[in-house]
């Protein structure tokens, strides 16, 4: 977990965002958000909005008071102490990439498996930049659909020791899911008390939530776990070309199923989902890495901080088919803003590729290298006497060198930070080293990295107990 302590980069007037706040409030009046759930739509029934078939009519007052009850930042504890993490404030956690469907290594692109799903987990336990593997690092497409999320929470929670993302397929997997935390630390009341798992629950964009997304919210949110309630938006085709029209489709969204989450249980911890890019309007493909998405990302965190509310944005997002140039100046171009926007859950950090449809092992190490640069560069500086130096000037005076200097001696081990993928050696070195690319070189420090992997110890009696309810399980749900 990093603690961004640099001023934030707010880029929103008083006025914009008075705009903003206009326009939401009349999105959710006049056009209204369509919940597919008759629990959800009972519920706003009862609560006293206008409900007209699945479109419920919201009162931006009454949305306002329900996001009120949401706590502004919360914990997240994981099984390991020293990897719990807090959400809000200053601080940022981060997770692997998340969804895809395929997997590249090297030059083969190909379908995900169960045994790339573990490698990602053990590989987000082996990098300290991340906080988590998230949740489906990749889909296992060898494992069976209805029970393939007992597998990947299994996986999470033995080959990892940090906190986990919950499956949202469906409720019944989102039952699952919570009764394995409750397993894994002794309890409803435990995990219940602090919570263990955090769930993406996507808004199916323009302002429709739909029934599969809404069974997992009312599981995590009946549970106490938080939820981060999402719009997925790409502009010009789930939402209006313009950045501001984007803008209050996100908030209309996601304050509704903030909304939804407080009628669920009041006080259930959420976080302000954004997840906001656009369309090549010559191709109609998504993209990636843009500036668009950049400065929504911007104001995305100025937004959330005006709620009040914790908030997910950003990762290391592109449209290139491989971990090339493109794949790493557009990871930054979105990394870069999630780091001055502050976002407190950063989803995607590692490994995307092709614009979410692939899982890189190359792009996971080139992101890894990524972030921890950030984090070095959004490190304040400490100035005090020993950093100043005089005494440097002092020892070397006019025209010499310092490089030999008590000050430099005593600081050279640790003076600047020195990352673990570049090359800066001379061109007669690199090539006498194999002349490898940054892509060539992730390349050994993943597969490195996978043999020194040791797996977290886990209670036997625990890991007995969770294999147990994972066969159980596989076997009732017919697999």
């Amino acid at each position: 977990m990093f603690v961004n302590r640099m001023p934030r980069y707010e880029i929103l007037s008083a006025d914009a965002m008075a705009q903003l706040d206009a326009g939401w409030r009349r999105l959710v009046t006049e056009i209204g958000v369509e919940f597919m759930s008759d629990r959800a739509l009972d519920l706003f029934r009862e609560a006293g909005q206008r409900v007209e078939e699945n479109t419920v009519f919201l009162d931006p007052e009454f949305v306002l008071e329900q996001v009120a009850k949401a706590p502004r930042e919360f914990d997240l504890q994981a099984r390991n102490p020293e990897h719990s993490v807090h959400i809000g404030g200053d601080t940022m956690a981060f997770g692997a990439v998340y969804g895809p469907p395929f997997v590249r290594e090297g030059d083969t692109r190909r379908d995900g498996t169960m045994a790339d799903y573990e490698n990602f987990a053990r590989l987000s336990q082996s990098f300290s930049v991340l906080d988590s593997a998230g949740g489906v690092v990749c889909e296992p497409n060898d494992t069976p659909l209805d029970s393939r999320h007992l597998d990947m929470t299994y996986a999470l929670m033995t080959l990892t020791d940090k906190v986990f993302m919950g499956n949202v397929v469906s409720g019944t997997n989102a039952r699952d899911v919570i009764a394995m935390s409750e397993i894994l630390f002794g309890g409803r009341e435990a995990i219940e008390r602090t919570p263990v798992s955090i769930s993406l629950v996507n808004c199916n964009s323009p302002l429709r939530w739909d029934d599969r997304m809404l069974d997992a919210l009312f599981e995590y949110a009946a549970a106490a776990q938080p939820v981060v309630l999402t719009p997925f938006i790409l502009m010009g085709a789930m939402s209006p070309v313009t950045i501001p029209a984007a803008l209050v489709q996100q908030m209309a969204e996601a304050l509704s199923g903030i909304a939804l989450a407080q009628l669920i249980r009041p006080g259930c911890p959420v976080v302000f989902g954004s997840f906001l890019s656009n369309i090549d309007m010559q191709s109609g493909s998504p993209t990636f890495g843009t500036p668009e998405s950049g400065i929504g990302l911007l104001c995305t965190g100025q937004i959330a901080r005006h709620f009040g509310l914790p908030f997910r944005t950003g990762g290391g997002l592109t449209s290139s088919q491989v971990p090339d140039a493109q794949a790493g100046y557009e990871a930054l171009m979105t990394l870069m803003p999630t780091f001055l926007a502050g976002a407190n859950w950063v989803m995607h950090t590692a490994g995307w590729l092709e614009g979410g449809l692939v899982a890189g092992f190359e792009k996971f190490v080139v992101d890894c290298q990524i972030v921890e640069m950030l984090q070095h560069e959004f490190t304040p500086l400490e100035i005090d006497e020993g950093s100043l130096a005089f005494d440097a000037h002092q020892e070397v005076g006019h025209g010499g060198h310092f490089l030999g200097s008590m000050h430099t001696m005593e600081r050279f081990r640790t003076c600047f930070y020195r990352p673990f993928l570049n090359s800066s050696d001379n061109y007669e070195r690199w090539v006498r080293g194999g002349a490898l690319d940054t892509a060539a070189r992730a390349s050994v420090i993943w597969k490195k990295r996978l043999e020194e992997y040791e797996q977290p110890t886990l209670d036997e009696a625990v890991r007995a107990e969770l294999e147990e309810y994972v066969v159980r399980r596989r076997r009732e749900l017919g697999d």
